[in-house]
């Protein structure tokens, strides 16, 4: 943005110059790109101009600055490395940036889905560089590998804001706005021993499909509900990653239904679409899922679908992943634009879903969880 100030600075008293000094017509229209308050000082040496054209032509030349200065001088360019489009989550995360960071609201938006490829990431987060957009989002594919590319963002003096997953070998970005996915697993985990007790249910056998593997969302859900089943003395038979996605759950699903035939009486998987997948698999399997049936089924993300399930009584219970973080993300860059300091991690609102006799009274560290009864209101309102 400086350098595009300068430069039509620079050619708004080029203009002047020439109209100034040696009479001629009107200034080149290469020059119009100059915003209207450069246009504003080259007027006053245009009516110094003894001829009447030439300060007409001046002025046409000052009208079509102060045109092109409104049409794109305050335009932000924002540059956006997206993890995949694996989820619906993911879509709707998606869809948030590219609604709030759209031509109509005054950004260029660069997008770039890297299909769950990290060196693409990086590729993708290099070329926002060359391009010299003003601010790059980043929703990392792994927490890991940053440092080297934020450092090259530093030098180039481009703010990065952090969103959804972290980044854990470098703070060399701004903000970050996303969910406490430790608090995820944990939650999953409190509720799971309050409804147990409720059903007098003694012994936890319990199953994992985690996400990526070396994501955040993956170690923060898979440490925070350890931590409870370790506490507890429950036992996890196994742990495997369906990468988010339908097909992985169904993968590991059938797998699990095979080697552990009988011996399981909780799912959980680590988000909607694992679950999908995870259903599908039990389904074929013979394996009853949901309130009331052998296995209790529980999910992360909260998407719509996944919330229709919650309803229909298969998936257990459902603790929410906020995927619409880009209002959040603006507010980050209108306190940079401002000149000021954003706050250095903003956490996402969230709740906790289920059917009211799935919904209990328990705590995560402490502190007091609220449920939310799914309803068609509910769901509707839901991304």
């Amino acid at each position: 943005m400086k350098k595009k100030l300068l430069s039509a600075v620079l050619s708004a008293v080029m203009v002047a110059g020439l109209v100034a000094g040696c009479g001629s017509a009107a200034a080149p229209a290469a020059d119009a790109a100059a915003p209207a308050p450069a246009a504003e000082e080259a007027a006053p040496a245009a009516e110094e101009a003894p001829a009447a054209e030439v300060v007409e032509s001046a002025e046409a030349a000052e009208e079509a600055v102060a045109a092109d200065a409104g049409a794109s001088g305050d335009v932000i360019t924002v540059g956006f490395a997206q993890v995949g489009h694996e989820s619906d989550w993911r879509t709707a995360s998606t869809k948030s940036c590219q609604d709030v960071f759209s031509s109509a609201n005054g950004y260029d938006l660069s997008f770039v889905d890297c299909d769950n490829d990290s060196a693409a990431q990086l590729e993708a987060v290099r070329g926002f560089i060359e391009q010299g957009v003003d601010y790059i989002i980043i929703d990392p594919i792994v927490s890991t590998g940053w440092d080297t590319v934020l450092t090259e963002c530093e030098d180039a003096g481009i703010p990065v804001i952090v969103i959804d997953r972290t980044i854990d070998d470098s703070d060399k970005y701004a903000a970050w706005v996303g969910s406490n996915f430790l608090t995820e697993g944990k939650a999953a985990g409190e509720w799971l021993k309050a409804y147990a007790e409720k059903q007098g249910i003694k012994e936890i056998n319990a199953l994992v499909i985690s996400g990526t593997t070396g994501a955040s969302a993956q170690i923060g859900r898979s440490d925070g509900f350890k931590e409870i089943a370790d506490r507890e003395g429950w036992t996890i038979l196994d742990e495997q990653t369906g990468d988010f996605t339908e097909e992985g759950g169904q993968q590991v699903m059938e797998s699990y239904c095979k080697s552990y035939e009988g011996k399981f009486n909780v799912v959980v998987c680590q988000n909607d679409n694992e679950a999908f997948g995870a259903m599908t698999a039990m389904d074929n399997a013979g394996v009853k899922y949901g309130p009331g049936n052998d296995v209790i089924l529980i999910s992360f993300d909260a998407c719509t679908a996944g919330l229709e399930d919650v309803k229909a009584g298969k998936i257990t219970a459902d603790f929410e992943c906020n995927p619409l973080a880009a209002p959040f993300v603006e507010e980050v860059i209108k306190t940079l634009q401002s000149g000021g300091t954003p706050e250095k991690e903003v956490y996402m609102v969230e709740h906790w879903y289920a059917l009211p006799d799935q919904i209990v009274d328990f705590s995560v560290d402490g502190e007091a969880q609220t449920m939310t009864e799914v309803t068609d209101e509910v769901i509707a309102a839901q991304y």
